[in-house]
């Protein structure tokens, strides 16, 4: 599939061809995110977090001390923010509190930010991706060499602020351009709760389209039942099969839709644990599969084979005990390779494997 340039400046697509072309890259996200104008308020950012206390029958205010894995945490509750807005969210606010007194000074703090963000939960491929594009679009700007902290910090605070919000908006994106290819009668599988494939479901669903959804059970956490029953209220026909009934039910399926953990240069994913044998069974007989996945979770790695990933065991129970010489494989997510994937559905347009190297050369140079 021939992808349109996002970066060449004489592009005439209409927005109706925009809408009907779904070759096409939107590349929305870094042209706000580099279009940011100066903060034009006069709000002092820079204040601490103020809690009140009483002592002794009297009101004392005391200063909150400001963590960024508490934000990042308080942010992470709202079940609508992925892991990596929740991140971008909890860095604009470092900018926000800090009281560093020159902007390189401020660049150190964010940077530690990050780093503290990404080493609190080292197996979560998006959280460190959002991470690395927070400071590749927030704090690589002209405001570094700002000689007016206060200008230089409400400009990086316009650009935060603008990354996080077009960040939330992807999913409504990929959504739109996803559900074009859910027609009438179509039978869809999925692996794993991702709220964007959910989204995707709906919005195809809310259109009238009749179609029908077999949701993998998703041990051991249950993630399938969980998307099933996200599905229902939808109006959406769902079937609940066993993670070792993917074979059984592919000669029935028309098209596995899946999320990702993390998009990798390869164009290949890291995703829930039996991504790729349910890829692989759809490749045999040829059924297409479909990525959905957000910008912000295209990582610079390049995964070899299915151990070359971070380390990201769960907890498993069994319905009868075992002995204790029994070994337990419990990793929970491996590598589908690229060779397998049919599209990826992203906010910056519909990709084919092959075309993510050159998106990531774009997002993180």
């Amino acid at each position: 599939m021939e992808l349109c340039n996002p970066y060449h400046e004489d592009r005439n697509v209409s927005q109706d061809e925009r809408d009907f072309n779904p070759s096409s890259v939107t590349f929305e996200w870094l042209r706000q995110a580099e279009s940011a104008s100066l903060y034009g308020g006069s709000e002092d950012y820079t204040r601490p977090v103020l809690h009140h206390v009483r002592s002794w029958g009297r009101e004392v205010v005391r200063e909150k001390p400001f963590s960024v894995i508490h934000e990042f945490d308080a942010w992470r509750k709202n079940p609508e923010l992925a892991e990596a807005v929740a991140a971008i969210k909890a860095l604009t606010a470092v900018i926000k509190r800090s009281g560093a007194s020159t902007m390189m000074g401020l660049e150190v703090e964010l940077k530690e930010a990050s780093d503290a963000l990404k080493a609190w939960d080292e197996s979560s491929i998006s959280l460190s991706a959002g991470c690395d594009l927070f400071m590749r679009y927030v704090t690589r700007t002209s405001a570094i060499e700002y000689e007016d902290i206060e200008a230089g910090k409400a400009r990086l605070i316009e650009r935060g602020e603008k990354f996080g919000d077009i960040s939330q908006k992807a999913r409504r994106t990929i959504a739109e351009l996803g559900k074009d290819f859910i027609v009438n009668g179509t039978t869809v599988l999925t692996h794993g709760y991702s709220r964007v494939v959910i989204a995707l479901l709906k919005l195809a669903a809310s259109e009238g389209k009749d179609f029908n959804v077999v949701c993998t059970e998703g041990r051991p956490d249950n993630t399938g039942a969980e998307m099933a029953k996200e599905l229902v209220p939808a109006g959406i026909p769902v079937t609940l099969v066993l993670d070792a009934g993917v074979a059984y039910m592919m000669e029935t399926i028309d098209m596995v839709l899946v999320g990702a953990d993390g998009v990798v240069e390869s164009g290949g994913i890291i995703n829930m644990l039996g991504t790729y044998q349910t890829a692989l069974i759809a490749r045999s007989l040829k059924k297409p599969v479909y990525v959905a996945a957000e910008s912000y979770k295209f990582a610079r790695l390049f995964p070899l084979d299915q151990r070359d990933m971070s380390p990201a065991p769960r907890h498993v129970d069994f319905l009868v005990p075992l002995p204790q010489t029994v070994r337990v494989e419990n990793s929970a997510r491996d590598y589908t390779p690229p060779q397998y994937l049919t599209l990826l559905f992203t906010d910056l347009g519909i990709l084919t494997p092959s075309a993510v190297s050159d998106e990531l050369i774009q997002l993180y140079l």
